[in-house]
């Protein structure tokens, strides 16, 4: 099954791009709530090639690496990449007047509920969307 999740930020498309895909950036993000952190992220933005951000609880807890090898990249349109796991995701960014809807897909995984999923995906974006615009 596919999950699909958006949102909309009131940014530019190379701000969102650049915030998206920096690993200066994404460690301001790339987690799903105040509990988690993401204390670092390696990005190689090139077909054929990895990134790797690591996602922790703050209080160390628990951690792993989230991990993937980019299929296609398109430049402020669309990235394409398969997790380690294999399953694949497709992020599109797409400029409506002042604003940047961007749209992200991903096969499930069969540990976690869809909704849980859905849901943890969605507040990741949140925090993109909050961080892209206090910048």
């Amino acid at each position: 099954m596919t999950i699909t999740v958006e949102i909309t930020i009131q940014s530019t498309i190379d701000k969102v791009w650049n915030h998206w895909t920096k690993p200066e950036h994404i460690i301001n993000w790339n987690f799903a709530s105040d509990e988690w952190c993401c204390p670092s992220a390696t990005n190689d933005l090139r077909s054929g090639r990895e990134f790797v951000w690591r996602m922790e609880a703050k209080d160390g807890s628990v951690g792993f690496d989230y991990k993937g090898i980019y299929d296609q990249i398109e430049k402020e349109k669309s990235i394409s990449y398969k997790m380690t796991d294999g399953r694949k995701v497709i992020i599109n960014f797409l400029a409506e007047g002042d604003s940047i809807k961007l749209t992200e897909s991903f096969e499930a995984e069969g540990t976690n509920s869809d909704e849980q999923q859905r849901a943890g995906w969605q507040a990741i974006l949140v925090n993109f969307k909050n961080y892209v615009e206090s910048q």
